[in-house]
């Protein structure tokens, strides 16, 4: 009877150290890791304005991306972002020692070809005057007709030849097509420059349009010639502009219109990359609130888009949107985020769901 007392007694304290272990283990699994630093912003919405507005971006009417068609290396960059260049100015030198070395076969055979068919030519001369003296026969002279014609293709098939060689020189050296402004540079002296791939960018400066994508329940009150007010963003500057082009399909771009609105001259410091308000004369159809958030604040996981946002308890909250069109930097939220309500836009650390958070 003792026996069986001491085992419960055993069974009843292991009991006890095992639940005042798993008591300790549940105190040091609290978490206690510090929270991540992070910047919310509030749902930016639309104006209530009665006048359709779009989003649109500045670039340069007059704007080329040159390249070459020839592979070789680069043997001198003759300009730098910034510089003022003037048309035909030489920009880009590419070595062309292979096809210096064409070029004097070329002329070696245009020399030839040049020998050859001149000789032709007085022999050809010489018949037709034996011809119509009866002194030679009409197969002579048709074999010789022959022969002068073949002489006078292969002298001209040679002249084809150099001006081709002349054109591939023109590719070697790039030129400035037009009078402007060096936006970028994708080469330096030693690479190897590649058919197709843009080396220089130029834009003619001062001169700007705005390319902006309009919905398809206001398209069709967009005329060409319409005088529209445009907001830089910026530079926080309103500048007029005319209806250029209005695009008649949305095959390629998303379900919106593509219209072009050619900017009046200013003095303002406006840059090709900027970000704009379109104001169109004509009211809108579609008056419900939109939500926009920045696209930097999306986070992408597969096809799925969301942001994350902060619980009540100052954790972070992962929540999937549904995204409608981009306008600019900003993208447009159908569903998931309301209008007043906060966002993450910027961490200190990694955010996941339920990381602790602290709103700076």
């Amino acid at each position: 009877m003792k026996k069986y007392i001491h085992i419960i007694a055993f069974f009843t304290t292991s009991l006890f150290l095992m639940t005042s272990c798993g008591s300790e283990e549940k105190k040091v699994a609290v978490d206690t890791t510090p929270a991540i630093k992070i910047s919310v912003s509030k749902v930016a919405v639309n104006s209530n304005s009665p006048f359709l507005s779009v989003s649109g971006k500045i670039q340069a009417s007059n704007s080329a991306d040159l390249s070459t068609r020839m592979m070789g290396y680069v043997k001198k960059v003759h300009v730098n972002v910034g510089d003022k260049v003037r048309k035909g100015q030489l920009l880009v030198a590419i070595n062309n020692t292979d096809l210096q070395a064409k070029k004097a076969q070329v002329n070696a055979g245009i020399t030839q070809a040049q020998t050859t068919f001149n000789n032709a030519e007085k022999n050809y001369n010489r018949f037709k005057n034996l011809f119509a003296s009866n002194s030679v026969t009409q197969k002579e002279m048709d074999d010789m007709t022959a022969n002068y014609e073949m002489t006078k293709a292969g002298l001209e098939s040679a002249k084809q030849m150099k001006n081709e060689i002349n054109a591939q020189f023109a590719y070697s050296n790039i030129t400035a097509p037009f009078s402007g402004v060096i936006t970028s540079k994708n080469i330096e002296e030693g690479d190897m420059a590649n058919p197709g791939m843009p080396l220089i960018s130029l834009e003619t400066p001062k001169d700007f349009e705005v390319i902006a994508m309009v919905p398809e329940t206001e398209i069709s009150q967009i005329k060409k010639g319409t005088i529209v007010n445009v907001l830089v963003k910026a530079i926080n500057k309103t500048i007029k502009g005319k209806v250029a082009e209005v695009s008649t399909s949305a095959k390629n771009t998303g379900g919106q219109y593509l219209v072009k609105i050619n900017l009046d001259k200013t003095e303002a410091p406006i840059l090709s990359g900027m970000f704009s308000t379109v104001q169109f004369p004509v009211k809108r159809e579609v008056k419900s609130e939109m939500v926009l958030i920045p696209t930097e604040a999306i986070v992408k996981n597969g096809q799925l888009s969301g942001v994350y946002t902060v619980s009540q308890s100052n954790t972070a909250l992962l929540r999937w949107l549904r995204l409608g069109r981009t306008y600019g930097n900003k993208v447009e939220v159908l569903s998931g985020l309301n209008v007043d309500e906060s966002y993450i836009v910027s961490a200190e650390g990694k955010l996941f769901n339920g990381a602790k958070v602290s709103v700076q």
